[in-house]
């Protein structure tokens, strides 16, 4: 899914944040707030954070400085021009709270296109297509999984294509994948290199990715196949592909998409990214995380490519010390193009 091609870019938006902004489980409105080239958010929606700013919400002096209110229709009245509602959080057990109702409501009946990470598709329920239809609005629901025409299997064609691919993974979940993607993509972008990148997951699309597909809503069979379709796709417009990967190859949990996007897009480099506090996994805590050594002789081993730079949430310096690889942290100010840097020299390697 490219959702630049839908908007006029950037859209003045609405982001629907209820009881997650700040969070992690709100990692999508939280993405879109800070770094979304698709959406100008212009006001939140969260009832436990309302009337605070994104700066002390998100502990980021750079958010931009935008209302946090409590109602889709206060947000209405802050916000008058916005045109689209960003659903930035899904909810545990995946249905739509019967809370938001309303406030999804009162965004159509404004006129609001609705853009939504909901695990259930707003498009398909003849109510609220109804509705939309009733007050010219358009639905998207970024988690719907490719059409079947769509699907297929890998096929090497990923070969074929002339840019250079980046491919981010990690030593576990929520271990920055998505944010390093973005920082090497806009760190490429404002050194001048003609780059664009693709998204793996939901955050990644709503922020502005050039392609992409929520992967862990493909069938397994057809994931390498699918994401060889949307490198290819990026890497025909774009001299450099930056692509976000999920989980990690040593994750018992989640393995499975993690190899089949390292396949699919068959990197030219490989950057890692990780947490050097983390022992267990997250939300498998029975599971410990395997470490750098063994993610990196694993990915060199399943793939033709290097892996040229580790993007970490500690201290370069530190963990520079620690392996004999590249360091930099995308959260501090230099770190993003102190990576670039690294990823491209390992690519003129």
């Amino acid at each position: 899914m490219n959702l630049r091609d839908r908007f006029d870019v950037p859209a003045p938006a609405i982001v629907l944040a209820e009881g997650e902004f700040g969070e992690p489980g709100g990692k999508t409105a939280n993405g879109v707030v800070m770094h979304s080239e698709l959406f100008d958010a212009q006001a939140v929606v969260d009832t436990t954070t309302a009337g605070r700013t994104p700066s002390d919400v998100l502990g980021a002096p750079d958010a931009p400085d935008v209302p946090i209110v409590d109602s889709v229709g206060a947000a209405l009245d802050a916000a008058p021009d916005a045109t689209v509602l960003v659903i930035g959080v899904a909810p545990a057990g995946g249905d739509l709270p019967e809370s938001w109702v309303a406030e999804i409501e009162a965004a159509i009946r404004a006129g609001c296109d609705v853009v939504s990470g909901l695990h259930v598709f707003l498009s398909e329920r003849e109510r609220w297509s109804d509705l939309a239809d009733a007050h010219d609005a358009r639905l998207f629901d970024v988690r719907k999984p490719p059409v079947a025409d769509d699907l297929r299997v890998g096929d090497g064609s990923v070969d074929g294509v002339a840019a250079d691919v980046v491919l981010t993974l990690g030593t576990d979940c929520a271990v920055g994948k998505r944010t390093t993607t973005f920082e090497l993509y806009r760190a490429a972008r404002d050194a001048g290199i003609d780059a664009g990148w693709v998204a793996t997951g939901q955050t990644g699309i709503m922020v502005g990715a050039h392609e992409g597909v929520v992967v862990d809503r493909v069938p397994a069979d057809f994931t390498a196949g699918v994401v060889e379709d949307l490198v290819s796709a990026a890497g025909a417009e774009h001299d450099l592909v930056f692509v976000e990967g999920q989980a990690s190859l040593t994750h018992r949990a989640y393995s499975g998409v993690t190899l089949s996007i390292l396949h699919g897009s068959w990197p030219d480099a490989v950057v890692l990214a990780d947490d050097p506090d983390r022992t267990e996994r997250t939300h498998f805590e029975s599971f410990s995380v395997e470490g750098i050594e063994t993610e990196v002789r694993l990915i060199e081993d399943l793939s033709d490519a290097e892996v040229v730079a580790l993007s970490t949430w500690g201290d370069p310096d530190v963990e520079g010390q620690r392996y004999d690889i590249p360091v930099a942290n995308v959260y501090h100010d230099d770190g993003p193009k102190e990576l670039l840097s690294a990823v491209r020299s390992g690519l003129a390697d």
